[in-house]
């Protein structure tokens, strides 16, 4: 019980790591809101954490828009009784493919979300966690915040300036004691994974995910309940001194040339 009497924020909560994220803060001890641009998704993730309503609540918020990221911050005390304790942004998109080649609605959209859907929900999260006497603040940054891959450039770019975001805000915020911290998981072993690998246009998927994970210096990849002990980790006390830091979550693949 690490959270007891915690309350937490996950974005992009309804699925994956953030969904992972949001069961572990609950238990141990916090409350959660799961927010997520799939409102409905959000709600049932809510509902398989805590079936009563009293542990989690399930909102739609899209990270681009400020006015939706500081209607959650409100929703989310009004729910709470009390000033956020921990916020998880951890809502983002992917990209792919040649920059080139890229439609520039699609470019434009990726550093909406992931750029400014960050500032905006830090922004809005900041003016909850600055009450709160236990506060922190946690970006999902990627293994691309701190390397590159090729035709990943506009999702590289935009991992790179949550690095940035978290430095700056923990200096900007620990002497209001706000702690800011970003995790950077590599790929995950989670469906998202093997679709992004079908979609690349594995014909055996299964291999595929084997395949990448035989790749990494440990041999596995991370897995959504390893985000979720790292977010615990970070959000407590146990983390008391730590801020401005990225905790690479790579199973050991930033530590120079994988294998092949």
């Amino acid at each position: 019980m690490r959270l007891e009497n915690y309350h937490a924020v996950v974005t992009g909560g309804a699925r994956g790591l953030g969904a992972a994220a949001a069961k572990r803060f609950v238990a141990e001890g916090a409350r959660v809101v799961v927010a997520d641009i799939d409102g409905e998704a959000a709600a049932a993730c809510a509902r398989e954490i805590d079936s009563t309503g009293t542990l989690a609540r399930g909102l739609a918020c899209d990270i681009a828009s400020a006015d939706e990221c500081a209607a959650l911050a409100a929703e989310a005390e009004e729910f709470f009784g009390a000033p956020i304790d921990i916020f998880l942004a951890h809502a983002g998109m992917g990209f792919a493919g040649p920059l080139a080649d890229a439609d520039p609605e699609r470019i434009r959209r990726v550093i909406e979300v992931n750029v400014l859907g960050t500032l905006y929900s830090a922004q809005a999260a900041l003016r909850s966690l600055v009450r709160s006497p236990r506060a922190s603040l946690i970006f999902t940054s990627s293994l691309q915040g701190v390397t590159a891959r090729a035709e990943r450039s506009v999702y590289t770019a935009s991992k790179h300036a949550i690095v940035g975001l978290t430095k700056a805000l923990a200096l900007e915020y620990g002497p209001r004691g706000v702690r800011v911290n970003a995790i950077a998981p590599a790929s995950t072993d989670t469906p998202f994974l093997r679709t992004q690998l079908e979609v690349a246009g594995a014909t055996d998927v299964e291999q595929a995910v084997r395949n990448v994970a035989a790749s990494m210096p440990l041999g596995w990849l991370p897995t959504p309940e390893d985000f979720a002990d790292a977010a615990v980790f970070l959000a407590s006390t146990e983390a008391r001194s730590i801020t401005g830091h990225n905790l690479l979550l790579d199973s050991g693949a930033s530590a120079g040339i994988f294998k092949r």
